[in-house]
């Protein structure tokens, strides 16, 4: 079951006695641990009825005695285990969800992987239990999620001001659900999220940054380029070599895509590589710089100072002078 669903259910007064949350995305787990801990109970019951629990603190005797008490002066209680992942024999508690309290809400939040699917528990909590698994979303699905996510609290924002939030931060939900949240409170009465919010708020600069370089990189601009890789040699935290990157080998990635597309519509092209149609131009023009044999050039150039910039075959080169080295080559 989906967060929004269960979290929807709870809000129509609709409560199961278990609920297993796990899976490699925390993002929707802490959603969903965080309403069950502040908004299942009012707060005149909680001081009572709320136990929270930490998986590396506690086990599973005690984990199930509070789970079988019954509420005080209320309809239910609610027993949330955190950290569910670094409580020692937890399959225990396959006892207690096979004969589960109705009166008793239980979250379990198990981050970072799945219980095995083999274990009574697992297919006790199949039976008995709502389950939520997650799973880490893909890069490119980054953009339509933080649109969606801004959306949904009644904002905009501009498509060159998403990518430079979503390219900034990568794939952390909860931290650009964090990031969003600062800027709506920073923003006052506009609607529309602008490149100069995310420069002033998130500490991004519209001029000197990843995406800027991709693009530079993608007309062979070496100046452009230079000025930008200086920028971040002399602003390291801007642009860590380590996030630059991944960032330029997913560009290129999708550059390459483009040989093996038959359709010659951009529109076409965007789809079939997973590119917002609004940012095609930088892409296309990449692909006519640098054309198949080029491309395979550059991806294979990203790989080798990737490895220099963790230390293979290199003594310590500074990231500015790695990063212009490659440009250079890139570009011959």
């Amino acid at each position: 079951m989906a967060a929004d669903k269960i979290i929807a259910d709870w809000k129509k007064g609709s409560f199961k006695p278990v609920y297993w949350l796990e899976g490699e995305e925390d993002y929707d787990i802490d959603v969903v641990t965080n309403y069950a801990e502040h908004h299942i109970l009012p707060e005149s019951e909680a001081g009572f009825n709320l136990t929270i629990l930490y998986g590396r603190d506690t086990d599973w005797a005690t984990v199930m005695n509070a789970c079988r008490r019954y509420p005080m002066f209320a309809e239910r209680q609610v027993v949330v285990l955190k950290e569910a992942q670094q409580m020692k024999d937890i399959e225990k508690l396959e006892a207690y969800v096979e004969q589960p309290l109705s009166s008793t809400v239980f979250v379990v939040a198990y981050k970072g992987k799945k219980v095995d699917g083999r274990s009574k528990l697992a297919k006790v909590l199949k039976e008995k239990g709502v389950m939520l698994t997650t799973k880490k979303m893909y890069d490119n699905q980054l953009p339509d999620w933080t649109m969606n996510l801004i959306k949904g609290k009644g904002f905009d924002i501009s498509q060159k001001a998403l990518h430079l939030l979503v390219d900034h931060i990568g794939n952390d939900l909860s931290r650009i659900d964090n990031e969003v949240s600062k800027l709506l409170i920073n923003i006052g009465q506009r609607k529309q999220i602008t490149e100069d919010d995310i420069e002033n708020y998130v500490g991004v600069s519209k001029e000197f940054n990843v995406f800027e370089l991709q693009a530079a990189l993608g007309r062979k601009d070496m100046a452009k380029a230079m000025t930008i890789i200086q920028y971040f040699g002399n602003n390291p935290k801007a642009a860590p070599i380590q996030m630059v990157l991944p960032a330029i080998y997913n560009f290129f990635s999708k550059v390459y895509m483009i040989f093996g597309v038959s359709s010659g519509d951009e529109r076409a092209i965007a789809t079939a590589i997973g590119v917002n149609p609004f940012f095609m131009k930088d892409y296309m023009a990449a692909a006519r710089a640098y054309q198949s044999q080029g491309v395979e050039k550059v991806l294979l150039l990203l790989h080798r100072y990737n490895l220099r910039s963790i230390g293979i075959d290199d003594a310590g080169t500074e990231d500015a002078s790695l990063l212009k080295e490659m440009v250079v080559k890139m570009m011959m």
